[in-house]
């Protein structure tokens, strides 16, 4: 597909009544590999990113060049709509944020994620009015971009986080967003209220050990989308960790039972990944 043609799939993604799972990829490796599987689409995870290179998860780590290069890595490794972790646009004010939506598209990404956390701000968010500008100057930087605007509102707490969450994502729809993600969120009574409040598709992020939600109790709820996070890369840093202990600390080599052959990963990465796709599941 062409850059015309992944949006518009992506575009339709979010259009269905039906729900799709979106696994965040954080290199050309993981990327391939996921899309191989079958995958509609896939985001790109800032956090696998940066600990890829050994930083913390954040801007102020990995600047916007770094990681615009770590998008165009991923998205230019697969077939499949790519949409990219744009944390809070890598700038405060609104033509930063529309210059840095500009660069994920000249990247390869057809759909991205703005948010409202702002580590200079008392309460951690940009003040709604500005946030709100943010994600206008976002949606005027392309009309076909697939616009996902996050709130962090459930992750810095509060007793009206939810509901605070809710009159944030209302204000982003307004402004163009063409989707939600509210990370935090737990329960599938928090998540059934922000669909039913929020007239636009939601994402929800799994992958994290505080919920037991499967895509089935997504669906049902009413969730459009469904990213991971950085969950995946920190499995397979998790998986790393034991390794080294294991042959550390009892002297063994369990954890290459669980490795792909050298020769069938050659083989793989030796195709496009579009003949990859057409053979199945990798």
């Amino acid at each position: 597909m062409n850059t015309a043609e992944k949006a518009t799939a992506f575009r339709n993604l979010h259009g269905n009544s039906g729900c799709f799972l979106m696994p965040n990829a954080w290199d050309a490796g993981s990327a391939r590999i996921l899309s191989a599987q079958g995958f509609s689409a896939l985001g790109t995870t800032s956090a696998g990113i940066a600990f890829s290179r050994g930083l913390p998860d954040g801007a102020e780590a990995l600047g916007r060049a770094e990681m615009m290069d770590a998008v165009h890595r991923i998205a230019s490794s697969v077939s499949v709509p790519v949409s990219a972790d744009l944390e809070a646009g890598f700038g405060t004010g609104p033509d930063e944020v529309a210059q840095t939506v500009a660069m994920a598209i000249q990247a390869g990404a057809v759909g991205g994620n703005i948010e409202d956390a702002s580590p200079d701000s008392p309460t951690g968010l940009y003040d709604l009015a500005l946030a709100v500008d943010r994600i206008r100057a976002a949606r005027a930087a392309s009309p076909w971009f697939t616009l996902t605007a996050r709130t962090d509102t459930c992750l810095t707490g509060g007793a009206q986080a939810l509901p605070q969450a809710i009159e944030r994502c209302q204000a982003f729809v307004e402004a163009g967003a063409d989707c939600v993600f509210v990370p935090g969120l737990t329960t599938a009574a928090d998540i059934e209220r922000l669909v039913h409040e929020v007239a636009a598709p939601v994402n929800a992020v799994m992958g994290l050990a505080s919920s037991s939600l499967t895509v089935a109790d997504l669906r049902g709820l009413g969730v459009r989308r469904i990213s991971v996070g950085g969950s995946l890369a920190r499995a397979s840093l998790g998986l790393v960790r034991r390794a080294a202990r294991t042959m550390l600390e009892h002297g063994r080599f369990d954890y290459a039972e669980q490795q792909i052959p050298d020769a069938e990963l050659c083989g793989f990465f030796a195709l496009d990944d579009a003949t990859a796709r057409r053979q199945g599941p990798y």
